[in-house]
């Protein structure tokens, strides 16, 4: 993640060996937040790298199954709540991953975020 943070002038901040964040410039001369993290999947006993930034609060009014149908076009993410955020979220096992494929589950996921919090709040809050 850093050195992804260093090609696209972003910004690295790592917590520990679990945790860390990039600030991913995106369109328009905006920025989304993007949490790495790792973490341990019990189901199939290995761990995962997840990527996740927040969209905006769940309001009334979101076309939730419209979000749900928009996921068929993505590569890697997929919309969750958590906490009463919407966020997008890409995770995928860290045995073997390629340093490429982290940085396009970065980029999607900091895209995406960007895109949706414009379409359902119609500004830049994250």
């Amino acid at each position: 993640m850093k050195k992804y943070a260093d090609q696209i002038s972003g910004q690295f901040t790592e917590y520990d060996s679990n945790l860390s964040i990039i600030v991913v410039p995106v369109a328009g001369g905006r920025f989304q937040t993007v949490l790495g993290k790792i973490k341990k999947n019990d189901l199939y006993n290995r761990k995962l790298i997840m990527f996740i930034s927040k969209v905006c609060l769940v309001i009334p009014g979101i076309d939730f199954q419209l979000l749900l149908e928009q996921t068929a076009f993505f590569n890697y993410c997929r919309f969750v709540i958590v906490e009463g955020y919407i966020q997008v979220e890409a995770a995928c096992a860290l045995d073997n991953i390629s340093e490429e494929t982290i940085k396009e589950m970065i980029q999607e996921v900091a895209n995406l975020a960007d895109q949706y919090e414009m379409k359902l709040t119609g500004a830049d809050v994250h």
